[in-house]
C-alpha cells in the first residue's frame, strides 16, 4: 500500500478508549482483535466445568474463593463450585449440543445460549405424584370351559360349569381415589391446554435452539433507549481523528477498527473483504498552478494551493489537495472563467464567439452543474486543456455564514476535494466495468476506459482563486450578473479569452492499478428466512478527516451493530439476516460497495429484500429521505415513535418531503449500485441543513461537535430511526413493504416525464411522435394488481388473529413466497436482456431509476428515455418507451397470490 509517511502522514491514532475517555459510558471502550480474543477465549473457559485435582485447594486461597472477573460478577457461583455440579452443567451443554465460543472470524455462529447471564439449575427434592388405585382384578366373561372336578376326576367323569362375572367389591376409599384422578385429569389437561394457548412450548423450544422471541414493542423501546449519544460522538471522534483515503496506511486502520468493534459487538459473521482498484495519489511537489508571463516562460505567481494544517501532530500530514481519478499532466493555455462548468455555460462562451481550445477553464463548484466530474467532462468536450474548480463564498463561503473553525462554511483556505471520475457514465473500478474487481480478473487499459476525464485538473480555495480571477480583468467580455461569485477583491468579472494571462497547470501523480482496498461486513443471521436480508451500509475512506462525511454515519452503524449484538447475547434473533457493510473507497466512484455487488449480484437479485445507506447522515437538523416506495411504509412507522427534543415533535411531524412522500434516488452514494445494478430497494437517509466544508481538512470532529451537533442530539435520532427500521423490516412475520405507494410513485413519474418530453419539443412534427401512454397502462395494471395483492395480507392477519395466533404450515409457506414476491418485484424493473440496461451504459439495468447521462447526482426517472429525448433520437426513444412498458407488465405479474383461504 502506498507509504502515508511519502507524501502523506504518519497516522498515530488515538485508541476508541481514549474516544471514550472523554465522555460517559457504560462499558469498555476500543480493543484489539488480539485483546478481544484473549478475553473471549478466558470467558469461554471460564464458563465451562472446571476439573478439580487434589492440589485445587491450595491452588486457590480461602477455601477455593474465586473473585469474580471483569466480564461477569461470578460466574463460578451460578454453576456451583463442587464436582458433582460441574459434571451436571457438562453434561447439559452436551445433551444441549452447546459448543464453546469461537474466536475465529469465519465462526457463523456466536452463542447459541447467553451462559453469560445463565440461570442457576433447580433441584427438586420432590417429585409430584398422582394418587395410585388400588389393582382391581377384573375378570371379563369367557366361554364356558370344562374343568375337571376333584370328585369327578376320580370317578372318571368331567363336569361343565359355568363361571358368572362378578363387579368388584368398591369401597368408599376407592370411590375417593378415583375421584381425584379423575380431578387430577382434568387439572393436567387444562394446564396443557393453556401452556400450548400461550405458546409456552414454542417459546421454550425456541429459546433452546437460540431462537428467543421477544414481544415487539418491548424491542423498540430498548433499541431507542440503547442510542447513547456519547458513544457516538466517541465514535466520530475515533474515526475522524487521522486523515484515511481509500487503500493507505489510514484507511487500513479504520478497516481493523470495525472489523474489531463488529466482532466485540458479538455479531455472528464478521469478515474481511479485499478488491484490487485503481487508484490515484498526489504527489509533493506534483501538483501547480502558476500565472506565467506572456511568453509562458516565467512564473509571475504561484498558488498555495494547500489548506492550513487542521490535524495537529497525532494526525500526521493532511491530504493534499487533489482530485480523485484526475488525468496526469503539465499544462499551459490562456484562462477562461466559465461560472458553474455546466454545458450551457460552455456553449454561451462558444456564442459570444470566445475560442477555447487549449485554454485553461476555471468553474466554480455547484451551481447548475453539480457533478465535479460531468464539470470536468464538459470542459474537455469544450476543446480546454485543464480545468480548475475553486470554492466560491457565494456558495458555500462567509456570504452564507459564519466559516470554519468557529462556523459551518468554507474559510478562504478550504479546499473541496474529490473525485472526477464519471460516476454516471461507469460506476465502480473504472478499469472493471460490469464484474468484480479480484486479483485475478481482467481489467481494462487506462486510456480506454469511459470513466476517465482526458484532461487535468485541480481544486482549489477561493483564497487563490482570487488571483486567477483579478488577472482577468479586461480580457474576454464581462460576465452576466448570473457569473458573478462572491470573491472578494475582484471587482470587475470577466471571461477571459485567448489574450488572457498563461497559466500553467501541473498534475503529476502516482496512478495505481492494482491497489488494494478493504470491505468489512458483520452479520446477524436470521432463523426463518436465513438467506433474505436487510443490509445497512456506510463508507469508511474519507479525502481528510471525514467527521461529517462519512463518520457521522459511521458511528450510528457501529452504535446500531452494538445494540443489536446486545440483542443476541440476551437470546434474540430475528427473522431475517441482517448485515452490516463497512465499504472503502467510496470516494473514489462508489467502488467498494459496487464491486461488492458485482462479486455477488445473483445472490443479492435473488435474496436481498433491503438497502438502507448511511453516507453524510448529520448536516443539519431538516430530516431528509430518498428511496423507493415500498421502504416508506417502514420508514413512516419509525418517524411516528422518535421524538425531535428540541421541537418537541415527532419526525413524522416535522417532515415535509415534496408531494408529500420521499424523493427518489439519484446517483453519488453506496445505494446506486444496490438499486440500480442489482434491483434492492434502497433508501438514503440524512439530517440536513446549510453547506459545510465538505471534503477539506475542516471537516473534523471539532466541527461536529462545536457547530454541527453539539450533544450529539441527531445522531442519536437517526440512530433510533435506523434502529427501528431495521427492527422492522428483519423481524415483522410480513415484511412492511407499501407495493400500492410504488404504484402511485410511478403514476406521478409517468406523467412528469410525460410533461418533460413535452417540453423537449416531442409531438411538434411526425419525426418527434413520442407518447407515455403505454407507460400509463402499464402503471395502471400494476396498480390494480398492487392493491389485489395487498388483500392477502389483511386476510392472513384475519386468519392468524381469528386461530388465536396460529399459522398453520400453509399459510407459512405462503406468507414466505408473499415477502419473496414483494421483494422481487424491484428486481424485475431490471432490464436483464443480452446487452441491455441504458444505452452505452449497460451497468445500469433498472428502467425507473439510474442517473441520466450530464444529471450527475440528481435524480432523474426512467433515464434511458430521457437520454434518448435529451440526443433527439426519436426513433431509440420509441423504442425504449416501449421496451419500458414491456418490462413494466412483466413485473406487474409478480404481484399476484392464492387466496389465503383456498389453501
Amino acid at each position: 500500500m502506498p507509504s502515508e509517511k511519502q507524501p502523506f502522514y504518519d497516522p498515530v491514532p488515538p485508541t476508541y478508549d481514549e474516544a471514550l475517555a472523554s465522555s460517559s459510558r457504560r462499558d469498555g471502550g476500543w480493543r484489539s482483535p488480539v485483546d478481544d480474543r484473549n478475553a473471549h477465549e478466558a470467558e469461554s473457559q471460564s464458563l465451562l466445568p472446571h476439573a478439580e485435582s487434589s492440589a485445587s485447594s491450595s491452588a486457590r486461597p480461602n477455601g477455593g474463593y474465586r473473585p469474580p472477573t471483569v466480564e461477569t460478577d461470578d460466574e463460578e457461583s451460578l454453576f456451583g463450585s463442587d464436582d458433582e455440579e460441574a459434571a451436571d452443567v457438562r453434561r447439559e451443554m452436551q445433551e444441549m449440543e452447546i459448543e464453546e465460543p469461537s474466536s475465529s472470524r469465519g465462526s457463523v455462529w456466536g452463542k447459541r445460549i447467553g451462559f453469560k447471564l445463565s440461570l442457576p439449575r433447580w433441584k427438586w427434592s420432590w417429585r409430584p405424584r398422582l394418587p395410585r388405585l388400588p389393582r382391581l382384578r377384573i375378570q371379563l366373561p369367557s366361554r364356558a370351559a370344562a374343568v375337571p372336578d376333584a370328585d369327578d376326576t376320580n370317578s372318571g367323569q368331567t363336569t361343565t360349569e359355568t363361571r358368572r362375572w362378578e363387579w368388584p367389591k368398591i369401597d368408599n376409599l376407592t370411590l375417593m381415589l378415583a375421584f381425584a384422578r379423575i380431578v387430577a385429569a382434568v387439572v393436567v389437561l387444562a394446564f396443557l391446554y393453556f401452556v400450548f394457548a400461550s405458546g409456552v412450548f414454542g417459546n421454550l423450544s425456541s429459546r433452546l435452539n437460540g431462537r428467543m422471541r421477544f414481544d415487539p414493542e418491548d424491542l423498540r423501546v430498548h433499541i431507542q433507549r440503547s442510542v447513547e449519544p456519547m458513544r457516538l460522538r466517541a465514535s466520530v471522534q475515533h474515526f475522524s481523528s487521522y486523515a484515511h483515503i481509500a487503500g493507505t496506511e489510514g484507511d487500513y486502520a479504520t478497516a481493523m477498527d470495525v472489523e474489531s468493534m463488529f466482532s466485540r459487538a458479538g455479531l455472528d459473521k464478521v469478515e474481511v473483504d479485499e478488491y484490487y482498484v485503481y487508484v490515484n495519489y498526489p504527489r509533493k511537489d506534483g501538483r501547480t498552478v502558476q500565472i506565467m508571463d506572456g511568453k509562458g516562460e516565467k512564473v509571475v505567481w504561484t498558488a498555495k494551493l494547500e489548506e492550513e494544517e487542521r490535524g495537529g501532530e497525532t494526525a500526521g500530514r493532511q491530504t493534499y489537495a487533489f482530485h480523485g481519478h484526475s488525468k496526469s499532466g503539465d499544462v499551459k493555455g490562456p484562462l477562461i472563467y466559465a461560472n458553474y462548468g455546466s454545458r450551457e455555460d460552455f456553449k454561451m462562451l462558444k456564442d459570444k464567439g470566445i475560442d477555447t481550445n487549449g485554454a485553461i477553464a476555471l468553474v466554480r463548484y455547484y451551481g447548475t452543474q453539480t457533478d465535479r466530474a460531468l464539470k470536468v467532462k464538459a470542459a474537455e468536450l469544450a476543446g480546454f486543456a485543464g480545468c480548475i474548480i475553486y470554492s466560491d463564498p457565494a456558495d458555500d463561503g462567509f456570504l452564507k455564514g459564519d466559516v470554519a473553525p468557529n462556523g459551518r462554511f468554507m474559510p478562504a483556505d478550504g479546499v473541496q476535494r474529490g473525485a472526477v471520475s464519471l460516476m454516471s457514465w461507469v460506476v465502480g473500478d473504472v478499469l472493471t466495468p460490469g464484474w468484480e474487481s479480484k486479483k485475478d480478473r481482467p481489467r481494462m487499459k487506462v486510456n480506454e476506459t469511459p470513466g476517465l476525464v482526458k484532461i487535468p485538473s485541480l481544486p482549489l480555495a477561493w483564497r487563490d482563486a482570487q488571483v486567477l480571477l483579478q488577472h482577468l480583468k479586461g480580457h474576454g467580455e464581462k460576465v452576466p450578473d448570473a457569473w458573478k461569485g462572491g470573491v472578494p477583491g475582484v471587482g470587475e468579472w470577466w471571461t477571459g479569452d485567448h489574450s488572457s494571462p498563461i497559466v500553467r497547470l501541473q498534475n503529476e501523480q502516482d496512478e495505481i492499478e492494482k491497489q488494494p482496498i478493504w470491505n468489512v461486513y458483520g452479520k446477524i443471521v436470521g432463523m426463518e428466512q436465513t438467506a433474505r436480508s436487510i443490509i445497512l451500509g456506510n463508507h469508511r475512506d474519507a479525502w481528510a478527516f471525514g467527521a461529517t462525511d462519512p463518520h457521522t454515519g459511521t458511528a450510528i452503524m457501529i452504535e446500531l451493530a452494538r445494540i443489536f449484538g446486545g440483542l443476541l447475547e440476551r437470546g434474540w434473533r430475528p427473522l431475517r439476516t441482517i448485515e452490516f457493510m463497512s465499504w472503502d473507497a467510496e470516494e473514489y466512484n462508489l467502488i467498494g460497495s459496487t464491486e461488492f455487488v458485482e462479486n455477488n449480484l445473483d445472490r443479492l437479485r435473488d435474496s436481498a429484500y433491503a438497502y438502507i445507506n448511511l453516507d453524510t447522515v448529520i448536516t443539519g437538523t431538516e430530516f431528509r429521505a430518498a428511496g423507493s416506495p415500498p421502504l416508506e411504509k417502514a420508514l413512516l412507522r419509525a418517524l411516528d415513535r422518535v421524538t425531535d427534543p428540541n421541537t418537541n415533535a415527532t419526525l413524522r411531524e416535522m417532515w415535509k418531503p415534496p408531494r408529500g412522500r420521499m424523493d427518489g434516488l439519484g446517483a453519488g452514494s453506496d445505494y446506486v449500485a444496490f438499486q440500480d445494478i442489482a434491483g434492492t430497494s434502497s433508501l438514503d437517509l440524512e439530517f440536513t441543513g446549510e453547506k459545510v466544508p465538505y471534503h477539506s481538512s475542516y471537516d473534523n470532529f471539532d466541527l461536529v461537535e462545536k457547530v454541527i451537533d453539539p450533544g450529539f442530539v441527531y445522531h442519536m435520532l437517526m440512530g433510533q430511526v435506523v434502529g427501528l427500521m431495521l427492527l422492522d423490516l428483519a423481524d415483522r412475520a410480513i415484511v412492511p413493504f407499501d407495493m400500492v405507494a410504488y404504484a402511485e410513485a410511478l403514476n406521478i413519474w409517468v406523467r412528469d416525464l410525460g410533461k418533460w418530453i413535452g417540453d423537449k419539443g416531442a409531438n411538434r412534427d411526425e419525426k418527434s411522435t413520442l407518447s407515455v401512454k403505454e407507460l400509463e397502462d402499464a402503471v395502471t395494471l400494476i396498480k390494480s394488481n398492487a392493491e389485489e395483492f395487498q388483500r392477502w395480507e389483511r386476510e392472513w392477519e384475519h386468519l392468524v388473529l381469528s386461530s388465536g395466533g396460529w399459522e398453520a404450515n400453509d399459510l407459512g409457506a405462503s406468507r414466505l413466497v408473499y415477502n419473496d414476491k414483494m421483494a422481487a418485484f424491484e428486481t424485475a424493473l431490471l432490464d436483464l436482456e443480452l446487452g441491455g440496461g441504458i444505452p452505452n451504459r449497460t451497468q445500469f439495468k433498472h428502467v425507473v431509476f439510474g442517473p441520466q447521462l450530464w444529471s450527475g447526482y440528481d435524480e432523474a426517472f426512467f433515464p434511458a428515455i430521457r437520454d434518448t429525448v435529451e440526443a433527439g433520437e426519436w426513433d431509440q426513444a420509441r423504442r425504449i418507451t416501449a421496451k419500458t412498458a414491456a418490462i413494466l407488465r412483466k413485473a406487474a405479474t409478480v404481484l399476484r397470490m392464492d387466496h389465503p383461504r383456498a389453501r
